[in-house]
């Protein structure tokens, strides 16, 4: 439950993102232990055939389940490029490797953008209490008008009825 407590939190000016909060967001290369164990997850999936490696159709799946969603050229590639065994598929430590690399290579400020459109789902720039109930409602947490709009009303800058986009990235890049 949200409460006051929470309130507490630091919340920073509103600004652009520095050229230095840019950088320590790109610095960001050592995967968490979560992120790892998704890769491992990914790869267990979708090796269908339980052989260790995954052929093309099942790295385009596993790809896509970690937030890549590549064109056939690119799995391609990937598979040409890791194949060790001639039969056109990779092995787990090579799509490993190849996932962490993508994944590092990610643009953290890109990232933060596209979850705030997940929020922003009526385009209006900014993330109001009917698209945070939206959200709420789909992940399961049981908050009420209440304290969805305690939550606004703490990021709330500006204090202009609802988060855009540079409230939105401060929050997500609190801390760093």
């Amino acid at each position: 439950m949200y409460s006051a407590k929470r309130a507490s939190v630091r919340r920073p000016a509103p600004s652009t993102i520095s050229p230095s909060t840019s950088r320590t967001l790109n610095l960001r290369s050592e995967l968490t232990e979560e992120q790892k164990h998704e890769i491992k997850e990914a790869f267990d999936l979708f090796d269908n055939d339980r052989d260790g490696a995954i052929d093309y159709h099942e790295l385009k799946v596993a790809m896509k389940a970690l937030g890549f969603d590549a064109e056939k050229n690119e799995v391609l590639k990937i598979l040409d490029e890791n194949d060790r065994s001639g039969q056109r598929k990779i092995k787990y430590e090579d799509f490993a490797r190849v996932m962490t690399e993508k994944i590092a290579d990610r643009d953290p400020l890109e990232e933060i953008r596209r979850a705030f459109a997940l929020f922003d789902d009526e385009g209006t720039g900014k993330i109001s209490l009917r698209s945070l109930r939206r959200v709420a409602k789909e992940l399961g947490e049981p908050l009420d008008d209440e304290e969805l709009q305690a939550m606004i009303d703490e990021f709330d800058l500006d204090q202009d009825g609802g988060i855009d986009e540079q409230e939105f990235i401060s929050i997500m890049t609190d801390g760093l």
